[in-house]
C-alpha cells in the first residue's frame, strides 16, 4: 500500500525537451515545470476555503439528519428543490439578450475543465447494499430522501446517490496507510487548463484512440458508418453500454439499427444533443485545420499535423471563452477586476481547479437551460421535417443526430433561439428537476437536489463563508438577506428552510442572487467564476499568448478567430449571426462570405520541419 500510494505522488521527471516546451501533453503533466502534477489530470481539486465534515474528515454534511450546523438543522435537498427552485415549463422566461449557444457553450467549457469520478463501487462498503436499491446512507451511498408530501417521490423512497471519490491517500483511505487521517478530498479527472481536453482527451490512452492512426493525416478518428450530409460525425464507442441504446430506428423502414454510444475526449459527449452537436464541430474543424496544414506543411509528419491542429483548436477555445464568453457571463465589473489584459505567466499561481467551482459555481448555467432542444430549417423557423424535441427526449440519444437531419438544425437551434432566463420565480425546468435522464436511471433525477447533495458531500461551506471569501456583506437575518437577494418572499422562504444565511447551500444561494450588472450570475458567483479563471490562464505556461507559444503573425491570425467561422467551415449553415451568443433576429445574421476566415499562412515552415 505504502508502495502504491508513493507512486501515485511522486512528481514526474520534467526533462526539458523540445517537445515539452512546444506542445502539451495530454495529461498536463509538466506544465510546471517546477511542479509538474500542477493542474494535471486526475488529481485532487483545490480548496479555498478549509472543508467542512461533520467528523472532521469524510462525513458529509447532512450525513446525520441530527446534527446541527450553526444552531440550526440542514434541510432535506429535495424539500429545498421543491419550494425555491420548482416552476413549470409553461411559465418560464426567455432571455432576449443572448442564445441558447451561451448556455450550452458554458457546459462545453465544463466539460474541458471538471469531471469528478463517482465511487467504482455500486455497493455499500460495509454491508453490501446496492446504492442503487436502497435509501440507508452507508459509504459510498449518499441517497437523497424523499420529503414529506413530495409532488412524485412516495414516502420512504430516495434517489440514489453515490460518493464522489477520495483522493488517494485522503478521508478514510489515510488509515489503510498506517497515517493520521487527512481530509477528505475529491478528484478532478480533466485538466485544468483550457486546452480542448473535450476533444483530444486529458488521459494518454483515450487520446491514442480518438486519433485516426490509419494514415499519415494527423486526423481524430470519425464514424466509419454514418456521415452528416457528406461531412463527418463523431465515431462510436466500442464499450459495451445500455447508455445510448434506449431508442432503435429504422433504416429504410426494414432494418431495426441499434445505436451505440459516441465518443469523444468527454465521457459526456452523449448528454444531449445540443453538446453532442458542438463535439462535431470541433472534431471537424482539427480535421479540417490538420488537412490544411498538411497541404502547407507537405513535410510534416502525422504527430506534426495532430499536435499543430490540437495546438490552434486549444488557442481557439482559450479566445472564445475569454472574448466572447466569459463577458457575458460575469460582467464588466468582475471582468475587470480578475481577467483584463493578459499579465503573463507566474509559475507560482496554481491553475488547480477549486472544488466550490466545480460542485457549485461553474454549475450556474443550469438555470439557463431551456426544456427543449430546439431544432431550425434554413429560415431558422422550426424544422418541418425535424421538429424540437422535449429536452429530456434528447438525453444520451445520437441516433437523433444520425437519423434526423444531423448537426445543422441543432446548431441553428442554438444561435437562432434565446437561452432560458434564470429568475427566482422560475429557476429550474421540470426536465431537469423531475425527468433527469429519465430513459436511463431506474428513477428520473433532480438536477437541483443532485447539485445541492453534492457540495455536502465535497464538504463546501456554506454561502455566507464564500461570501465573506470574495469580500462581499455576509447577511445575519432575514431583513439582511432580502437586501442581498432583492426579494424578502425569497429571503423568508429560504430562511424558513435554512435558519441561517450560513447554512444556505452554496449552488442555491449562488444562483438565488440577481444578476450583477451587465451579467448573468450574481456576485457571489461572479467573484468565484472569473477568479477561477484567473488562475486558469495566468498559471498555463503553454497559454496561447505566453511568449513563444506562437509567433507574433500566428497570434495576429487568431485574434480574427470566431466562432461563427467555424459554423460556417464546417456545416452547411449558410448565415450566422456575428456574435452566436447574442439573441438578434434571423434577419440580421449575415452571409459567411462576409465574416474573415482563419489565415493559416503563419503556419508555413521554411526553416528545418520539426
Amino acid at each position: 500500500f505504502l508502495a502504491e500510494e508513493e507512486t501515485q505522488t511522486r512528481p514526474p521527471s520534467c526533462r526539458t525537451t523540445p517537445l515539452i516546451n512546444k506542445y502539451r501533453t495530454i495529461t498536463s503533466v509538466c506544465n510546471n515545470r517546477r511542479n509538474p502534477l500542477l493542474g494535471a489530470s486526475n488529481t485532487a481539486f483545490t480548496r479555498w476555503l478549509p472543508a467542512q465534515y461533520e467528523d472532521g474528515i469524510s462525513q458529509p454534511k447532512g450525513w446525520d439528519p441530527n446534527k446541527l450546523h450553526n444552531d440550526a438543522a440542514l434541510p432535506l435537498v429535495r424539500l429545498v428543490s421543491n419550494r425555491i427552485l420548482s416552476t413549470a415549463d409553461a411559465d418560464i422566461e426567455s432571455d432576449r439578450e443572448f442564445t441558447f449557444m451561451l448556455t450550452i457553450f458554458g457546459q462545453w467549457v465544463d466539460h474541458d475543465l471538471t469531471l469528478t469520478p463517482f465511487s467504482p463501487s455500486i455497493r455499500s462498503f460495509s454491508n453490501g447494499l446496492n446504492c442503487d436499491e436502497s435509501c440507508e446512507r452507508s459509504e459510498p451511498c449518499f441517497p437523497i430522501p424523499a420529503p414529506p408530501g413530495d409532488p412524485r417521490l412516495r414516502p420512504d423512497t430516495c434517489l440514489p446517490v453515490f460518493r464522489s471519490s477520495p483522493a488517494c491517500g485522503s478521508g478514510n483511505t489515510a488509515y489503510m496507510f498506517g497515517e493520521n487521517p487527512k481530509v477528505r478530498e475529491q478528484i478532478n479527472a480533466l485538466t485544468a487548463f483550457l486546452d480542448a481536453g473535450q476533444v483530444y482527451g486529458s488521459e494518454d490512452g483515450l487520446a491514442k484512440e480518438l486519433r485516426d492512426l490509419t494514415n499519415d493525416g494527423g486526423l481524430l478518428r470519425v464514424n466509419d458508418q454514418f456521415l452528416d450530409n457528406g461531412r463527418e460525425l463523431l465515431p462510436f464507442t466500442s464499450v459495451e453500454s445500455n447508455m445510448c441504446a434506449t431508442r432503435r430506428k429504422t433504416l429504410n423502414d426494414t432494418t431495426l439499427t441499434e445505436v451505440p454510444c459516441f465518443i469523444a475526449g468527454d465521457v459526456r459527449v452523449d448528454e444531449n444533443t445540443a453538446l453532442t452537436s458542438i463535439h462535431t464541430l470541433f472534431v471537424r474543424e482539427h480535421n479540417r485545420l490538420a488537412r490544411a496544414l498538411h497541404v502547407l506543411n507537405p513535410t510534416w509528419s502525422s504527430e506534426t499535423l495532430y499536435q499543430e491542429a490540437r495546438k490552434i483548436v486549444g488557442a481557439y477555445n482559450q479566445i472564445l471563452v475569454f472574448k466572447e464568453y466569459l463577458p457575458h457571463i460575469v460582467g464588466p465589473d468582475a471582468y475587470n477586476r480578475h481577467l483584463g489584459l493578459y499579465p503573463g505567466y507566474d509559475e507560482n499561481v496554481d491553475p488547480t481547479i477549486a472544488n466550490v467551482f466545480a460542485t457549485a459555481a461553474f454549475r450556474f448555467a443550469h438555470l439557463a437551460i431551456q426544456p427543449m432542444i430546439f431544432r431550425l430549417n434554413e429560415n431558422y423557423q422550426n424544422h418541418p421535417q425535424f421538429p424540437s424535441v422535449p429536452l429530456y427526449e434528447a438525453f444520451f440519444s445520437p441516433w437523433r443526430v444520425i437519423f434526423e437531419g444531423g448537426i445543422d438544425p441543432l446548431l441553428r437551434g442554438l444561435i437562432g433561439r434565446p437561452a432560458k432566463l434564470s429568475t427566482q420565480d422560475h429557476m429550474l425546468v421540470d426536465a431537469l428537476r423531475e425527468r433527469l435522464f429519465a430513459f436511463t436511471s431506474h428513477i428520473a433525477l433532480d438536477l437541483a437536489a443532485l447539485n445541492m447533495q453534492r457540495s455536502r458531500d465535497h464538504a463546501i461551506p456554506g454561502y455566507n463563508s464564500w461570501r465573506r471569501f470574495c469580500g462581499l456583506s455576509a447577511p445575519q437575518n432575514e431583513q439582511e438577506l432580502a437586501v442581498v437577494m432583492n426579494n424578502t418572499e425569497l429571503a423568508r422562504r429560504l430562511l424558513e428552510l435554512y435558519g441561517t444565511p450560513e447554512n444556505i447551500d452554496i449552488w442555491l444561494g449562488g444562483v438565488a442572487e440577481p444578476f450583477a450588472p451587465g451579467a448573468r450570475v450574481g456576485p457571489l458567483f461572479a467573484c468565484l467564476i472569473s477568479t477561477q479563471f484567473q488562475h486558469i490562464r495566468q498559471g498555463d505556461r503553454l497559454w496561447f499568448e505566453n511568449q513563444g507559444v506562437f509567433t507574433t503573425k500566428q497570434k495576429a491570425s487568431l485574434a480574427s478567430v470566431s466562432l461563427a467561422r467555424i459554423i460556417c467551415d464546417n456545416t452547411g449553415i449558410l448565415r450566422v449571426p456575428y456574435d452566436p451568443f447574442r439573441f438578434t433576429s434571423p434577419s440580421s445574421f449575415v452571409n459567411c462570405g462576409v465574416i474573415p476566415a482563419f489565415d493559416l499562412t503563419p503556419w508555413i515552415e521554411t526553416g528545418k520541419v520539426p
